[in-house]
This record gives structure tokens, C-alpha cells and sequence, in this order.
């Protein structure tokens, strides 16, 4: 299941399901004004891949040396809610492995760099 952070469209969540891919918005799991480490612990206990546009879930996730739950971060703005889950149905049909095990994942616009977890062997 994904776990889409605050600053992307709660209504992505309508599409993803369509395309059948489990998917809840932070706003709508009690999780609207947790911090990054909350959200990420809730996402380890539930086996959920955060989706977010921010930074701080990769940093978090490198100094702690874990080894879930996965993240895929957007650096592309402004994607409406239909691109993203286009988008994200691309991303995980690429890493979907990856995105099980544990990984970091980066989108962008010109491609996904992807790196596994934990980041420290």
C-alpha cells in the first residue's frame, strides 16, 4: 500500500485505487500533521511505501540506518492528481522488487534513481 504525504493530492489516492494499487493519504490516516519520523514508523508498522516530495524521509531513513519502509520521492512539481498516479503506476511497475525489499526511490523528470535500504552495509 502507498502512503501518500500531505503535500501531494489527496484525490491521487481515487486514482491509484482505479489502476488497483492500495493507496491512503496521509489526511486521511490521523496523519495530516505528524512529522516525518511518525509518518515513517506508522509506515514501517503497516508495510506501507511513503510517497512524498520531501527530502527529510530519505535523510531520516540514512541516519537511522533502517532498512524500511520504502520511499519514493517526487521532484517533479506541480503533477496533477491523475499524472502522479500515472506516474507512480510507472514507478512501481519499474521497482517493484526493489520497493519490497526496501529502497529509496527518486523520480524525476528525466528518469527514477534508485538506491536499497538500509543505505549503510
Amino acid at each position: 500500500m502507498l502512503l501518500l504525504d500531505q503535500g501531494l493530492p489527496r484525490s491521487a489516492t481515487l486514482f491509484l485505487r482505479e489502476k488497483g494499487i492500495a493507496a491512503l493519504h496521509t489526511g486521511d490516516a490521523s496523519l495530516a500533521s505528524a512529522d516525518d519520523a511518525t509518518i515513517l514508523e506508522h509506515a514501517r508498522r503497516e508495510a506501507q511505501i511513503v510517497v512524498t516530495l520531501d527530502a527529510d524521509f530519505h535523510r531520516l531513513l540514512a541516519l537511522s540506518n533502517a532498512a524500511s519502509p520504502s520511499v519514493i520521492r517526487i521532484r517533479i512539481e506541480g503533477l496533477r492528481a491523475e499524472e502522479l498516479a500515472e506516474l507512480l503506476v510507472q514507478t512501481i511497475a519499474q521497482c517493484e522488487e526493489e520497493l519490497r525489499r526496501g529502497a529509496l526511490v527518486t523520480v524525476t523528470e528525466t528518469g527514477i534513481r534508485l538506491r536499497h535500504l538500509p543505505l549503510l552495509r
